[in-house]
């Protein structure tokens, strides 16, 4: 949209919106200003199609339809489509009835593409850590057993020794928020980037949304600044298209993304089986699934549905099909449990990010309390939901890839994700996975570390992804030790 006043005022003024100016011409020039910022991030014919598909009590929203976000409550919308829904198939680990040699086969195919330079990470940071009762960017929340390094700081690690191991360096790739972008960047330089390269470490921010009423009218959050936020993780997509991401990876041969979450320090960012088995495959989007641990457990299903891969939300999801075993084997039918571990295929990102017919994700809405302003301009908490965001789901881009693709994951190896202050997913409970890893890697060794029937170690130890990022290359510079470190409480190995 053009930046000059009158254009963007009258736009507004046409489009049935001109309340966003409403105390225009009582703000002082820098006041202004911000408002029109925060205007021209908003394309008015995107928000009158959401407001007609997503908010008209006859609407109908297409594929799977919305998905209430958490703390939202139930839309009016219709429910999600679930005819013709069956288990997604998916390529199980060799010790659950995989083929060793095809695993083998995608894990070489993977550290060509590594060795080639074709691939890079991409972690989507732009949450703040205020669920853990943290004050700053999720990424920068201390995570490890002993030396406290921060999630930040552990993917820079893996991805730095990744570099290494293949003889090529990796570019990264970061989406913050407007919320925190400031601060990761700040974060980074007074790092020195944790040892990595900074013209390869790439931040760019989420887009953003404005928030409307029940009636489709966008929200002022006060008399300057429009009611924004985040569009989700799908609009990763579009940020990276926008931000001129896929241009730079075009210019230095990077074909394969590799997209994770800023919440899981457990995740194997950079994985040569995972990005074989997409390569081998020619899938446009690959994900990682984990056999769910019970039925009722909070992660998407992949599922086929009319011959196309779709993950389904546990929210969408009926009980008696969660619960449906499988006659011969007593497991889950509905088992593949999503964690949000993705591989993409550059070309496809830009096709998903140009939209267009057919193509484009699906937003979602979720209603919500949003704080507002009254008809006179003073600050309005509401109690309860007065508006609706919209927000986009990284998974929704599923079903529109070619020969997308599932493998299986050992929850041990990828997921132990950093979302609650206490309980589950919990970083009490972050902590103990990764020490139940390094226990095991150092067993596996030949080392006599005594451990509890959980697999949690008698002593507290930590392994710099430098050491070993994953049970390959810890196994490597394991060997290497001569003599063996004695195994006492507080050992770092790095």
């Amino acid at each position: 949209m053009a930046t000059k006043p009158t254009t963007i005022i009258e736009a507004f003024q046409r489009a049935g919106q001109g309340q966003v100016f409403a105390f225009y011409s009582r703000i002082d020039a820098a006041a202004q200003q911000r408002l029109l910022s925060d205007a021209a991030e908003i394309d008015l014919a995107e928000i009158a199609r959401l407001n007609a598909t997503l908010l008209a009590p006859s609407s109908s929203s297409p594929g799977l339809g919305p998905s209430p976000g958490p703390g939202s409550s139930p839309s009016p919308t219709p429910a999600v489509n679930l005819d013709a829904l069956t288990p997604a198939p998916y390529e199980p680990l060799p010790e659950n009835g995989g083929n060793p040699a095809d695993w083998a086969r995608a894990k070489t195919a993977g550290e060509a593409a590594l060795r080639a330079g074709r691939v890079a990470a991409f972690t989507v940071a732009g949450g703040q850590g205020t669920r853990l009762g943290y004050n700053g960017p999720k990424g920068t929340y201390p995570v490890t057993p002993l030396k406290q390094k921060t999630l930040f700081q552990v993917f820079a690690e893996k991805i730095r020794a990744a570099g290494l191991r293949y003889g090529r360096p990796l570019h990264w790739f970061i989406m913050t928020s407007h919320a925190n972008h400031d601060a990761t960047e700040t974060f980074f330089k007074t790092h020195a980037h944790f040892g990595l390269d900074p013209a390869r470490v790439h931040l760019f921010r989420q887009g953003r949304m404005p928030a409307v009423d029940l009636n489709g009218k966008i929200l002022l959050e006060t008399t300057d600044h429009i009611a924004m936020s985040p569009d989700g993780h799908g609009g990763s997509l579009r940020a990276l298209a926008r931000s001129g991401a896929l241009d730079l990876m075009d210019r230095e041969g990077i074909d394969t993304l590799s997209y994770f979450q800023v919440d899981n320090p457990l995740v194997r960012g950079i994985d040569p089986a995972f990005i074989g088995w997409h390569l081998l495959r020619h899938s446009e989007m690959s994900s990682k699934m984990i056999p769910k641990a019970y039925a009722a457990e909070k992660v998407g299903h992949f599922c086929l549905q009319n011959g196309r891969l779709v993950v389904v939300e546990y929210s969408d999801l009926p009980k008696a099909l969660q619960d449906e075993t499988d006659p011969a084997t007593g497991r889950l039918r509905y088992i593949a449990g999503s964690i949000a571990i993705h591989i993409l295929d550059t070309k496809f990102i830009r096709r998903i990010a140009a939209g267009g017919a057919g193509l484009a994700l699906p937003f979602h809405r979720a209603d919500k309390k949003i704080p507002t302003v009254d008809a006179a301009g003073a600050p309005l908490k509401p109690e309860k939901p007065n508006g609706v965001k919209f927000e986009m789901f990284v998974f929704d881009a599923v079903p529109f890839a070619k020969n997308a693709l599932v493998i299986e994951t050992r929850r041990a190896d990828d997921f132990s994700p950093v979302k609650n202050a206490e309980g589950l997913d919990s970083p009490q409970t972050c902590r103990e996975d990764q020490l139940r890893q390094f226990a095991r890697w150092l067993k596996t060794n030949g080392a006599a570390l005594a451990t509890d029937t959980t697999g949690l170690p008698s002593i507290a130890v930590e392994v710099s992804p430098l050491f070993g990022y994953d049970e390959d290359s810890f196994a490597d510079s394991w060997k290497k030790l001569n003599p063996k470190p004695a195994l006492t409480e507080r050992l770092y190995l790095e």
